[in-house]
């Protein structure tokens, strides 16, 4: 080869050099523009790393684990309901119409409190034959009187003393049925007088709310239909229905913790009062109930809820410690369950896979892949899911 073909191909041979190497800087610089579109910079061994005012604006917040006593329990969606040992359904013993109406939906109620007035022909007639009553008493007492002091002088003849002291046993019996019949029908009679209305009050048995109303002034009301339901509010019931599967974890006097979504991130504390002993043959379920104090009155019955039972206390033999992560730290990478742990001394966040274990109260048993005192991130694992693949499509790119 010439001296002049040398120089020509050397000259050549350093150009394609010049351009690979420029070829490699734009990669270098592509690659970048895309780790800082994902919002933080790809590490080399599979972490992100982010600046701490992205890793607040992506809503991540940080764990640190540690082994805590694990209670087995369950959760169940719920309706909250009035305690049925605590409501009343208030309907007249005898047939009669309403004349005026007291109380109204919503009010609260004292012992005793008249709620309606109705006229009854029954009560009246009632009170008619006790006044009967208290005048053939009166008739029948002046008569034994008036004998038994004959009877001592020994004016009288015994046979007529007798017959009035057995009229006056009878009026006094007679009375006494008149008013046990008054007394039956929800009418005490008043001493000293002989007229009984035929009016009467229907009353609260006990203090409460007035939660149903039907009365309504000249409605003829029957014992069979209920004019008022009170109920006293101060406790009430929640009643789910459990699967079979969770029955053995389910006992009476279990504690619960009871969730609405009408007052987020408040807790309301009862325990497990009831477990049906039958299945629901068409649900095929088990009914359970939890009874919860409602002192400040804000639960409503009707009220969906969302109830947590304990099977066993974190002071039980039964509890055992575990590792817990919150359900939303898990997501899925590439099909394993995994984690972000926060690398303090690389100052990144870390994939990591997991072999979770059971569900527990929003949180879900780490059998595997983490250790006590690392950091996870307990918020926002969804959000670093999505930018370490994108900034994974933009190295491959």
């Amino acid at each position: 080869m010439s001296t002049q073909n040398l120089k020509t191909f050397f000259a050549l041979a350093c150009i394609a050099l010049a351009m690979s190497a420029c070829g490699e800087k734009k990669d270098a610089e592509h690659g970048a523009e895309h780790a800082a579109e994902a919002g933080g910079e790809h590490a080399d061994d599979g972490g992100l790393k982010l600046k701490p005012e992205e890793a607040q604006r992506a809503g991540i917040k940080l764990e640190t684990l540690a082994a805590q006593p694990l209670s087995d329990s369950v959760s169940v969606t719920a309706t909250i309901h009035a305690n049925q040992d605590k409501l009343a359904r208030i309907a007249p013993r005898v047939e009669g119409r309403v004349v005026s109406v007291s109380a109204h939906l919503g009010d609260r109620v004292r012992p005793g409190q008249a709620l309606a007035t109705l006229d009854s022909l029954a009560i009246g007639e009632a009170a008619a034959a006790w006044s009967q009553a208290q005048a053939d008493h009166r008739v029948a007492e002046a008569d034994f009187k008036r004998a038994e002091g004959l009877n001592v002088e020994e004016i009288i003849a015994k046979k007529d003393f007798l017959r009035a002291k057995s009229d006056y046993e009878k009026a006094n019996g007679a009375v006494r049925a008149a008013e046990d019949r008054l007394r039956l029908l929800g009418v005490a009679p008043a001493r000293g007088t002989d007229r009984v209305a035929s009016t009467f009050a229907l009353t609260a048995p006990f203090a409460g709310t007035v939660i149903e109303k039907t009365a309504a002034m000249g409605q003829l009301a029957s014992p069979s239909e209920a004019l008022f339901v009170v109920a006293d509010l101060s406790t009430l019931w929640i009643e789910a229905d459990l699967t079979e599967a969770l029955l053995a974890k389910v006992r009476p006097g279990a504690p619960a913790t009871v969730t609405v979504a009408a007052y987020p991130g408040e807790r309301f504390e009862g325990k497990v009062t009831y477990v049906a002993p039958m299945v629901d043959k068409d649900k095929r379920t088990i009914p359970a109930r939890i009874e919860i104090a409602n002192k400040d009155g804000r639960l409503k019955p009707e009220m969906f809820a969302n109830a947590t039972i304990t099977s066993s206390g974190a002071g039980s033999k039964a509890a055992s410690e575990a590792l817990t992560v919150p359900d939303d730290a898990i997501v899925l990478m590439q099909g394993l369950p995994t984690v972000f742990v926060f690398e303090k001394g690389k100052g990144e966040y870390e994939q990591r896979a997991i072999e979770p274990g059971e569900k527990v109260g929003g949180r879900t048993v780490v059998k595997s892949g983490l250790e006590a005192g690392e950091q996870v991130v307990a918020a926002g694992a969804y959000a670093l899911k999505a930018r370490l693949l994108k900034s994974q499509i933009g190295d491959e790119h």
